[in-house]
């Protein structure tokens, strides 16, 4: 009823229905659904003379319906496994070892997209999720830094710089392992400890949750 009133407020002061709007509506059964589905569409179509899509609109379940990257699960607002891929896909790239990039400027891009993501993304319950996400994306600096520090005596250099003794740094630097499996190792998490992440700026999403939630 909520969105016939807005479209009806909008036409009477001479304004224009966006182009495309989502609009989801709760009712008690599968056989409501289909019955309020049909009213609505001939409203739209017949009254309004807009479109509806057809491929997009359907009655289901609240915890299968997709509205604005979220989804419902019992009472609790919960991202939509699309959105979370997306978000994934996102952080692999800024995070990828590949990128001729400095760290700072690593840093800095990824620390936009995560605070921009979850100030939208946060009113969703995902505490734990925040946090397993934070150890996976820490992990992931971990392991460019790894790549950009390349020859074994700069890791050698660099790991006795953060505090890693001579005898500890000489085996991690000369470990033949890839860069994400050497990432999980004890020495380079002492190494770049997540307070020392932290201190370079890494954001992390699990603080700002809480914040949304809590308060600071």
């Amino acid at each position: 009823m909520s969105g016939d009133v807005h479209v009806r407020f909008c036409e009477r002061l001479g304004g224009r229905v966006p182009g495309a709007t989502r609009l989801i509506i709760l009712v008690k059964s599968k056989r409501a659904g289909v019955r309020v589905l049909a009213s609505i569409t001939r409203f739209v179509e017949q009254r309004l003379k807009l479109v509806v899509n057809d491929q997009k609109s359907q009655v289901a379940p609240v915890s299968r319906c997709k509205f604005l990257g979220f989804t419902f699960h019992g009472k609790q607002l919960r991202w939509h496994p699309k959105a979370l891929a997306k978000f994934k896909r996102e952080v692999r790239r800024l995070t990828g070892r590949s990128r001729g990039i400095s760290m700072d400027a690593r840093m800095e891009e990824l620390t936009t997209y995560l605070r921009g993501w979850i100030n939208y993304f946060g009113i969703a319950s995902g505490y734990q999720r925040c946090d397993d996400l934070d150890n996976w994306i820490r992990r992931r600096i971990r392991m460019c830094f790894w790549k950009q520090w390349r020859l074994p005596r700069t890791k050698v250099r660099n790991l006795i710089r953060l505090g890693v003794s001579l005898d500890e740094a000489i085996p991690a630097a000369m470990s033949s392992k890839g860069y994400w499996r050497n990432s999980r190792s004890k020495i380079i998490h002492r190494a770049l400890s997540n307070k020392h992440l932290e201190k370079l700026g890494l954001f992390s999403l699990r603080t700002r949750w809480v914040e949304l939630h809590y308060g600071s």
